[in-house]
């Protein structure tokens, strides 16, 4: 029941209809490859009385919903339909009143914990959720910055209590959205690996839930500058400056995952061209992404000459000093982040890398080959 205009390039007018003014669709929600897209409006739905399937393609079929369907249920949200093990295609039938609750997230994950705010909306009550490690807080700041309360609190150890106050008077408000510092991930870690390089990369976000990646390379000996920070659209964001380096592997401890937990495959990548052993802990997550991500990138890693081994949830990555032979062909399992990493290794190696299907890409990042070419990549279909 929204309406959404576009009124330039990259600029959109969206007319809201108030918290509980949604109606229910006249078709499926075909959200093709992206999970986060799925899992948030299956929280938008279930704090509505009205009905919707979600479908996607064959990748997002084979991902767990149940992890998202259990607290909605507890919200008073009723599966209609859903194929076996709480997978897509899923009818969710939303509620009126959604029972205001208290949930703590079994896994460290910001969707997870962003269905049940965007279902809490329009709960009359308050709704929490406790999880065990702080994840990306971007629902909880946006929002804030429409008006809502949110009231966060450190829980235990690592973790945080986040407490939403029920059917709050949003106000629009005009949003910048900063770069998504997990695509940035590309042509950063491009520019490190490939000799000569010198690019500055603008108005990145820079949440502190958000910069794994960055913490690490900078670890590893990386040349990148923090320039110009600022707060923009209720974010931290600032520009990059990143230079081609000579990396060194370090050891990321598995604390660190949820705050990069998208930018693996592409930091197996620079792994693979340090001095030394990198070891990535704590990796379970991976296994449920839009494929078993972490055997796609030892797999995409073996087609390309570097050592690896899995020991348990931790992947190892034995560093060839800059000199990785490349030459192979990676099998992408329809996951948008491993075509684009295994694309950026074949950028620096002896021998260019091939991926078996580059259409998922438009995913996340449907600007990524042009980009990318700009920067003087030779990608060749």
């Amino acid at each position: 029941g929204a309406k959404i205009d576009r009124i330039g390039d990259g600029e959109w007018r969206v007319h809201g209809v108030g918290i509980g003014g949604l109606r229910s669709p006249d078709a499926v929600l075909d959200f093709g490859n992206a999970g986060t897209g799925s899992r948030l409006m299956m929280g938008v739905v279930g704090g509505h009385p009205i009905e919707a399937t979600f479908d996607g393609d064959a990748s997002l079929r084979k991902r767990p919903m149940r992890r998202i369907l259990d607290p909605l249920g507890e919200m008073g949200v009723e599966v209609v339909s859903q194929a076996e093990g709480g997978r897509c295609p899923i009818t969710l039938r939303g509620v009126r009143d959604p029972l205001p609750i208290t949930y703590r997230t079994p896994v460290a994950s910001a969707q997870i914990k962003s269905a049940i705010l965007l279902a809490g909306l329009n709960s009359p009550g308050r709704t929490t959720v406790i999880e065990t490690e702080a994840t990306r807080d971007h629902t909880e700041k946006m929002l804030t910055y429409f008006g809502a309360t949110v009231r966060v609190s450190p829980e235990g150890h690592d973790g945080r209590r986040i407490e939403l106050e029920g059917r709050p008077e949003l106000k629009p408000r005009p949003i910048i959205v900063p770069r998504d510092p997990s695509s940035a991930a590309f042509p950063l870690v491009a520019a490190l690996l490939v000799p000569g390089s010198d690019i500055t990369i603008k108005g990145v976000m820079m949440n502190p839930l958000r910069t794994g990646l960055l913490t690490t390379l900078l670890e590893m000996g990386a040349s990148i500058s923090i320039e110009n920070p600022r707060y923009e659209g209720g974010e931290d964001v600032a520009d990059l400056r990143v230079k081609a380096s000579s990396l060194k592997g370090v050891d990321v401890p598995a604390a660190r995952a949820p705050s990069m937990i998208d930018e693996y495959p592409i930091l197996a990548v620079a792994a693979a061209f340090a001095k030394g052993e990198t070891r990535m802990r704590g990796l379970n997550e991976l296994r449920v992404k839009e494929s078993d991500r972490l055997q796609a990138v030892a797999d995409g890693l073996a087609e390309a000459g570097v050592t690896y081994a899995i020991e348990g949830d931790d992947l190892i990555v034995q560093g060839q000093s800059g000199d990785v032979r490349g030459g192979g062909t990676v099998k992408t399992h329809l996951d948008h982040r491993i075509a684009m990493s295994f694309l950026v290794m074949g950028m620096a190696t002896d021998q260019p890398m091939t991926v078996d299907d580059e259409r998922m890409i438009a995913t996340s990042f449907p600007s990524f080959t042009s980009l990318m070419r700009a920067l003087g990549a030779d990608f060749r279909s």
